[in-house]
């Protein structure tokens, strides 16, 4: 692939000097437009050590607004970094709508270095990675982001030739490591890899640009061009939403078929005497507790994510779980309708945000699935979203479980006469009534039309790895007691086959 590259491609001065002029111009207005269109724009330079990434990743932010745009370093300590999983960092570079951010060295950065290993671990880690960045990729231009890769190409011998003219620059030399300046001694063994990484990502929304990169100014204008041509396209769009990727519509019959549903059969009669509730929930969370700092001890991150109906009891169930646990080593993450912010990221970005680093606990009240619940029901995003939300969310959830998580998720269900009960009686209560709006009896009204999203929410996302839990909370005090032993069970699951018997607290 990259041998059949025409790499003697060059510009003379006087065309390029044309060129550049009107390129310029160009992105310079085509970034304004950007952000008045609110589209977040991520650049990727990629390529051979020594191909020019700094120098032509500075031609291209010459002719923009400074104002309007971020650039990334990705070092060796952000790829390798264990106390979160590999994509947690690029989703917090993400940019806002109407910036663009510039990466010096990418996503890809882990398996392009994979050539060190041996051949099966080698390709043990591309095909990890891939699987990763394809999933990333995919979610970040359905979100409306406009992603542009470039490879920089150089052929051996030109690297050679360039490394050994930096090593007799003593500041190149200072922030280059050895083993780069010598990188041309294992062009061969690095080709193979580059051209399987580059074929395995290369797709139709996240194309691969190479850029012949011998000849500077020749590169220089294929840059500027192939932004320039992808902003343009993008704005020029009379449908702004972007292509969406493996997307299937439900058909009519499957709509139509009438099946036993996962809520009908949940027993809502089962119930605790107080005195038994007493005894365990203390027990339960003096154990939860020492589960804390095993989990630290072993850098294990949780992740606890609470749905149900409104007032189902969430919050209670929360309080008793946190109740004795230490605070050092938790949050609790209230999870709301998205901030001006927010919106204009992809819709997930605000919880990997949230996500907890290794050892620590991460408790949402309220999550993710609001995608395919409130905003599915309210109309905050369109159909082919929602449905495409599905396979977005198990695809990070899978992520975090790969990475070591602990994941536990619940659905609080209560039946519609428990709710009305709760409704009225926080109404009646003085200490109570911030808790029941004008929103929440709006929600109930469509009782019938949530249920069925939560149905398909259940049944669509619950995996080997990261279950739902279905909590029969028209008894609190039961509910509250199943939410403590799923999260204890789920750690100590985790933990095996370690013993919890040290309680030492190691903050």
């Amino acid at each position: 692939m990259l041998d059949k590259i025409d790499l003697s491609r060059k510009l003379n001065k006087e065309n390029f000097s044309d060129m550049k002029d009107d390129l310029t111009k160009r992105l310079g207005e085509l970034q304004r437009g950007q952000r008045d269109a609110d589209i977040p724009v991520m650049v990727v330079f990629e390529g051979w050590e020594g191909s020019g990434k700094g120098a032509l990743m500075n031609e291209l932010i010459l002719p923009l607004d400074p104002r309007g745009f971020s650039v990334y370093n990705v070092t060796d300590t952000i790829v390798s970094d264990k106390f979160y999983p590999p994509m947690y960092h690029f989703w917090k570079m993400q940019p806002p709508g109407g910036r663009m951010a510039i990466y010096n060295r990418s996503w890809y950065r882990e398996a392009m270095d994979s050539w060190r290993l041996n051949e099966k671990d080698g390709a043990a880690l591309i095909a990890e990675k891939m699987e990763e960045i394809r999933s990333f990729e995919r979610q970040i231009v359905n979100g409306e982001t406009l992603l542009i890769k470039l490879f920089l190409h150089i052929n051996r011998s030109e690297q050679k030739k360039r490394l050994k003219r930096l090593k007799k620059n003593d500041l190149a030399q200072e922030v280059r490591d050895k083993e780069g300046l010598n990188a041309y001694k294992d062009y061969d063994d690095i080709m193979p890899v580059m051209e399987t990484i580059i074929r395995e990502s290369d797709r139709a929304y996240a194309p691969w640009t190479i850029v012949e990169a011998h000849d500077r100014r020749f590169a220089t204008a294929k840059v500027l061009s192939t932004v320039a041509r992808a902003l343009e396209e993008r704005l020029d769009r009379t449908n702004p939403a972007p292509v969406h990727v493996g997307q299937t519509e439900t058909s009519d019959l499957e709509e139509k078929i009438d099946t036993p549903t996962v809520l009908s059969n949940v027993d809502l009669s089962l119930d605790i005497p107080k005195k038994e509730y007493s005894k365990k929930l203390s027990s339960l969370q003096e154990r939860i507790r020492e589960m804390e700092y095993a989990l630290y001890r072993e850098r294990r991150p949780m992740i606890v994510a609470f749905e149900g109906w409104d007032a189902a009891g969430k919050g209670g169930c929360i309080k008793r779980l946190t109740q004795k646990m230490d605070p050092r080593g938790y949050q609790v993450i209230p999870v709301g309708a998205p901030n001006d912010l927010e919106k204009k990221h992809h819709y997930l970005w605000r919880f990997w945000e949230a996500f907890p680093k290794a050892g620590h606990v991460a408790i949402f009240d309220r999550t993710w699935y609001g995608r395919v619940l409130v905003e599915r029901i309210e109309g905050f995003c369109s159909p082919i979203e929602w449905k495409r939300a599905y396979s977005e969310i198990n695809e990070m959830e899978k992520q975090w479980h790969d990475f070591g998580a602990v994941l536990v998720k619940f659905w609080l269900q209560i039946d519609k006469e428990e709710q009305l009960n709760r409704f009225q009686a926080r109404e009646e209560d003085e200490d109570k009534q911030w808790k029941i709006t004008e929103e929440d009896w709006r929600n109930r009204e469509k009782w019938d039309q949530y249920e069925k999203a939560v149905e398909e929410m259940l049944w669509r996302t619950s995996t080997t790895y990261a279950p739902w839990t279905i909590v029969e909370a028209n008894s609190k005090l039961h509910a509250r007691i199943k939410v403590l032993q799923t999260v204890l069970y789920a750690g100590l699951e985790a933990l095996r086959p370690m013993a919890l018997s040290k309680k030492t607290e190691p903050r």
